[in-house]
C-alpha cells in the first residue's frame, strides 16, 4: 500500500453482533428533467438520476464500514440519506432497531439525531467563517440541551479540543486562522460534542496532504477505541479505506457489487470492478503482477445499462449478464453481485495488493 508517512494501525474486525445501523433496499433518485414546457416542445421524456439503487447494508457497533467507488457511484448519497439530507426514494434505514422514516415526536427524533453526527469532506466549507471555533463547538451541546450552565459548556468544549489535540486558547480563533488538517479537527470535535455513537464520515480526509491524513486517521481510530464509535466511512482512496476499515463495500452505479472484510478484500477480491480498482494501486513492492487498469466510461445513471450495470466494461460478460441483474449472494467470505463469479466462470486469485 502507499506510504502515507505516518504510521497507521488498521483496527481488527469485530465480533458479529446487533447492526446499529441497516439499509433495506434503499433507494435514492433525482429528477434533473428540464421544465415542463422545454419537455413538451422537445419531445423528450423526463430524466431521473438513479443515484442509489437498492442498497443492502448492516454495520454492527464499533466497526469501521467503508464504501467506495468512482465518483458518482452513489455512495456520499448514501451518506446523506443516511443522515437525513435527503430522504429516501424507497427503502427502509433502520437505526438501533427504529425505522428512521416512521412518525416521531421532535423530542424522539431529537434524541435519535442527536446519537449519529456527520464529518463533511470540505473543512473549508463546512464551518461558519463567522463564528468563533468556540461558539462552532458548543452549538450541539446547545441545541440538544446537554449542558446547564454556561461554565458546563466550556468545560465541554475545551475538553473537546483536547481531545482532537487543540488547546483551550483555539476556541477564541475563526476558522480561517487555521490549517486544513486543524479545520478538520475542529469538524471532528463539533460532531463529538453531542456524545454520538455514530459518526457518517464523508471523505473527511481527502482535501487534505497525505501525511496530515494519516495525523487524521490515527486521532480518528483513537476516538473510537476510546469512546466506542461507530463509523460509516466514505471514500475513493483505496490506501485509506485499507488503513481504517474493518469491512468494505464496492458500489457502482448506485449498487453495491462486493461486500468482504478488509484483509479478504485486498487480498482475494472476486468482482472484476473490485479486481479493476485494486489495481490501480501503485505496485511499490515490483511484485510484478499482472494489472488491468479500469477501462471505458461509467454509463448514465439517467439510462443505466440492462442486466449487470458493469457489463460494459466487463471482460468476462456474456449474454446473461446483459440481460439479467446480478443479486448480491455468498462466495467463501465475500458478498458478490457478479454471474462471472456464481457460474465460476471467474476463478478467485490471491493477489498481492497488501503488505505482508
Amino acid at each position: 500500500m502507499p506510504d502515507t508517512g505516518v504510521p497507521v494501525t488498521r483496527p481488527a474486525p469485530q465480533a458479529a453482533a446487533r447492526p446499529l445501523l441497516r439499509l433495506e433496499r434503499l433507494k435514492r433518485h433525482f429528477d434533473v428533467s428540464p421544465p415542463w414546457l422545454a419537455r413538451v416542445l422537445e419531445r423528450k421524456p423526463r430524466a431521473i438520476v438513479q443515484a442509489v439503487d437498492g442498497v443492502d447494508i448492516e454495520i454492527a457497533r464499533g466497526e469501521t464500514f467503508s464504501l467506495v467507488g468512482e465518483s458518482g457511484c452513489g455512495k456520499s448519497t448514501v451518506a446523506r440519506l443516511v443522515v437525513g439530507l435527503y430522504p429516501p426514494t424507497a427503502g427502509r434505514i433502520e437505526f438501533d432497531g427504529a425505522d428512521m422514516g416512521a412518525r416521531r415526536g421532535r423530542a424522539e427524533m431529537a434524541a435519535i439525531r442527536r446519537r449519529m453526527q456527520m464529518i463533511f469532506q470540505d473543512p473549508y466549507a463546512s464551518l461558519n467563517p463567522r463564528w468563533r471555533v468556540f461558539d462552532i463547538i458548543a452549538e450541539p451541546i446547545r441545541a440538544f440541551g446537554l449542558a446547564k450552565s454556561g461554565q458546563e459548556i466550556r468545560q465541554r468544549v475545551e475538553g473537546l479540543l483536547r481531545q482532537v489535540r487543540l488547546t483551550p486558547a483555539d476556541g477564541v480563533k475563526y476558522p480561517h486562522e487555521f490549517s486544513g488538517g486543524q479545520r478538520q479537527r475542529i469538524s471532528i470535535a463539533r460532531a463529538l460534542a453531542s456524545r454520538p455513537e455514530f459518526l457518517v464520515c464523508d471523505e473527511p480526509t481527502s482535501a487534505l496532504d497525505v501525511s496530515v491524513q494519516a495525523q487524521i486517521l490515527n486521532l480518528m481510530m483513537e476516538l473510537q477505541r476510546d469512546f466506542g464509535l461507530t463509523y460509516l466511512f466514505i471514500s475513493h482512496n483505496l490506501a485509506v479505506v485499507y488503513h481504517i476499515s474493518t469491512r468494505v463495500g464496492v458500489m457502482y452505479l448506485g449498487r453495491l457489487v462486493e461486500v468482504a472484510a478488509t484483509d479478504t478484500l485486498f487480498r482475494r477480491p472476486r468482482h472484476p470492478y473490485t479486481r479493476m480498482l485494486l489495481d490501480t494501486i501503485p505496485d511499490l513492492e515490483m511484485t510484478g503482477r499482472r494489472r488491468a487498469p479500469v477501462a471505458g466510461e461509467v454509463p448514465s445513471p439517467i439510462n443505466p445499462p440492462a442486466g449487470c450495470a458493469f457489463h460494459p466494461r466487463c471482460p468476462f460478460a456474456n449474454d446473461r449478464c446483459r440481460r439479467e441483474r446480478p443479486e448480491l449472494l455468498a462466495a467463501g467470505e465475500t458478498r458478490v453481485a457478479c454471474h462471472a463469479v456464481e457460474e465460476g466462470r471467474l476463478p478467485a486469485e490471491e493477489r498481492s495488493y497488501v503488505r505482508a
